[in-house]
């Protein structure tokens, strides 16, 4: 099996980094809390160059905050975008971006729940078990208008639906109880300030 794929599509070799992110800017990651990130967003209406830049500068902004997905509302955009370098649980690598997703319903028979850590760059430092289906099948577009379908499993599925919800609205602790949700901001209050320097020293590496 390929070890690489974009956009749902085998590739020989990839970069360490999307390409995209060598063109973008960084941006501030909204925090639990934020409006923006407590109601749904927009549908992408408009396929161009805006469009194109944002998903530029979320790929950087991901990168330099370490993580596997980024929704536009977590860069204070409310549209219905993310993008994601991710792998599954065999190690292949998945990179790309999908545009007004919408996950689709998979019937209890072809799934499991799988109840294990998950954390989010919008809630610096802390980790939560969450059950999430072990497969996922998000339908929308790329850049440029195009039908796009991706498919996850394991951990790239928990990302997947992770950052569909994000567009939904949703932040992972509102799956959490109301004790589990307060432990995750705890752990949000203790590490914020440690995750944040490492933030930091990303973005100066890869100015460098």
């Amino acid at each position: 099996m390929p070890s690489v794929f974009v956009q749902g599509r085998p590739v020989d070799s990839y970069p360490r980094l999307a390409p995209e992110a060598r063109l973008g800017r960084v941006r501030r990651i909204t925090e639990v809390g934020e409006e923006v990130l407590h109601k749904p967003c927009r549908d992408v209406t408009e396929f161009g160059p805006d469009l194109a830049a944002l998903i530029d500068d979320m790929f950087l902004t991901m990168y330099t905050a370490d993580g596997a997905g980024l929704a536009a509302n977590q860069v204070g955009v409310d549209l219905r975008l993310f993008v994601y370098d991710c792998p599954d649980d065999e190690g292949v690598r998945h990179v790309g971006h999908i545009v007004n997703p919408v996950l689709e319903p998979l019937d209890a028979a072809h799934r499991r729940l799988l109840d294990e850590g998950e954390g989010c760059l919008s809630v610096p430092g802390a980790t939560m078990d969450v059950p999430r289906p072990d497969r996922a099948v998000v339908h929308g577009y790329d850049r440029d208008g195009e039908p796009l379908v991706i498919e996850g499993t394991g951990y790239f599925a928990r990302c997947l639906e992770h950052e569909t919800d994000h567009v939904n609205g949703q932040v992972y602790l509102d799956r959490l109880s109301g004790r589990e949700r307060k432990d995750a901001l705890r752990q949000m209050a203790d590490r914020r300030e440690a995750v944040f320097e490492r933030r930091a020293a990303n973005i100066a590496a890869l100015s460098g």
